[in-house]
């Protein structure tokens, strides 16, 4: 008889449940099939009818973790300033990272290169608040490069702060980081064409798809346009 696929379901809950722990409190190396079987209450082989290996379950661990982070952002209702929302994201990510060593680690190390459906997530949300702020004409380069921007800062502040004992890390080092990079996508009020012309083609792009009379081959060529 196949296995209930209810019962399959929870017991791999289960599993991560403990695994989760496990990465978060103490790291990559206490997440063993045996220690995750005997605080789970089963036998290790059922471990592995539900996961390849060991990579295999760390990665479920660090996806359960990440997921529970991307739900909090999710949670946040929009504001009226479209800044101090991305500012909120910012300072949510940088906390996660800090206070979630060993998840940040992994979810980052280059030979697990894969992103996660959270990872995907996460990013689909960084996107939408960038895309606001384009919106409203304060963005001097394009909605690609500065969600590429955000993400590489974020991900190099967090990384720099690990690496330090954390009596020597600066406590400013996440704001001057953020302000740099909103120097350099932001403009310093909503854009005037003649003199922010690059920020209004960047709010033109957030409208391009609701124009009427435009086939999809012609919008598509009006946003190559537009990106160069």
């Amino acid at each position: 008889m196949p296995p209930n696929p209810q019962r399959r379901d929870l017991t791999r809950d289960r599993i991560v449940e403990v695994a989760a722990d496990l990465l978060r409190e103490q790291g990559p190396a206490a997440v063993t099939t045996r220690r995750v079987a005997q605080e789970a209450g089963l036998q290790p082989p059922a471990l592995y009818r539900l996961f390849q290996d060991k990579g295999d379950l760390l990665d479920a661990a660090a996806e359960h973790v990440f997921v529970e982070h991307v739900a909090s952002k999710q949670t946040a209702a929009p504001s009226d300033d479209p800044v101090e929302d991305l500012r909120a994201g910012w300072d949510t990510h940088i906390g996660f990272g800090l206070a979630n060593p060993y998840v940040f680690a992994l979810l980052i190390d280059p030979s697990r290169a894969r992103e996660s459906p959270a990872q995907v997530e996460g990013v689909r949300i960084l996107a939408e608040r960038v895309h606001r702020i384009a919106a409203a004409g304060m963005l001097r380069v394009s909605e690609e490069r500065a969600v590429n921007l955000i993400r590489a800062a974020g991900t190099g502040t967090v990384h720099t702060l690990l690496t330090l004992p954390p009596d020597h890390r600066d406590p400013h080092l996440a704001d001057a980081a953020f302000d740099a990079v909103t120097r350099a996508i932001l403009v310093n009020e909503p854009a005037v064409p003649a003199r922010e012309p690059a920020a209004v083609v960047a709010a033109f792009r957030t409208v391009l798809p609701d124009l009427p009379g435009l086939s999809s081959a012609e919008a598509a060529l009006l946003d190559e346009w537009l990106r160069r």
